[in-house]
């Protein structure tokens, strides 16, 4: 499995900011600007937490496992690779939502806050992008902690083909 990669989800998130700003700027002129929901970054965050309690509460079996600690509950290696997917997807998913989110942000703020509804609709377009940033943090976090560990014999042991 390969792991996340910065500058993909940073060109996911500039490809959907760009796009959805031109998209903005466009429906803008033919009447009003569709909403962003209130629910956006409150559904980021719940995803964001979701994922770090998970990482969290890996990492703690995963140490006491480990350290053979009695009692230890062990972590099922396909629990592990279906966090670390679903902590990727998520980190990918987010990357578009938050440039999505972060375009209509960004025309908002071009044309000015004077108006309160556009000014609520920037907190909300800021506050998603910011959440979209934590999902993303989790995620990098989550495959952090499912990492194998390097095999530190491999130059002493026998050659692998």
């Amino acid at each position: 499995m390969k792991q996340l990669r910065i500058g993909v989800l940073l060109g996911l998130f500039a490809a959907a900011g760009v796009l959805s700003w031109s998209g903005a700027r466009l429906w803008d002129s033919f009447g009003t600007l569709p909403r962003v929901p209130v629910a956006a970054p409150i559904v980021l965050a719940v995803i964001a937490a979701v994922l770090a309690a998970t990482a969290f509460s890996l990492r703690s079996r995963l140490r006491a496992q480990r350290e053979r600690r009695p009692g230890a509950k062990g972590v099922d290696p396909l629990l592990a690779a279906r966090a670390v997917v679903f902590a990727q997807a998520s980190a990918l998913v987010a990357a578009l939502v938050a440039g999505a989110y972060g375009g209509v942000g960004v025309f908002l703020l071009s044309v000015g806050l004077d108006d309160p509804a556009r000014r609520d609709q920037a907190i909300y377009a800021g506050s998603s992008v910011v959440a979209g940033a934590c999902v993303v943090a989790a995620a990098f976090f989550m495959e952090r902690v499912c990492r194998l560990p390097e095999d530190d014999d491999e130059s002493g042991g026998a050659s692998r083909a």
